[in-house]
């Protein structure tokens, strides 16, 4: 895994996604999720690729089921993009490195200006 994507946890979550000064990309996963595996290596790409214009996390739904209620996650993966606090996009199940990266250059852009 990327040194740049770290772990949340439901009493980590407000200040590592909600109270960050720039966009943040949250994966929604499991251990036992075969998407999620297959996912994992286009998170770590994602989180190489933005650096340091908007943050990347995990959210494991078995172990931190509150934040997962909190945002009604029904299916994994969930790809959710939070900006000022805010989720402003959202993905259900496995997709291209390209569509991340287009969802985050939107509000990396909108941010910075």
């Amino acid at each position: 895994m990327s040194e740049k994507v770290r772990y949340v946890s439901d009493s980590s979550f407000e200040k590592e996604v909600l109270q960050a000064d720039k966009p943040v990309l949250v994966d929604f996963w499991a251990e036992w999720c075969a998407p999620c595996r297959m996912l994992a290596p286009t998170i770590d790409a994602i989180a190489e690729q933005f650096g340091g214009n908007a943050g990347v996390v995990k959210v494991n739904v078995d172990e931190n089921t509150s934040t997962a209620q909190r945002y009604g996650i029904k299916g994994i993966p969930t790809l959710i993009l939070f900006r000022e606090g805010k989720e402003v996009e959202r993905v259900v199940g496995a997709t291209s490195k390209e569509s991340i990266s287009r969802m985050i250059e939107k509000h990396v852009t909108v941010a910075t200006t």
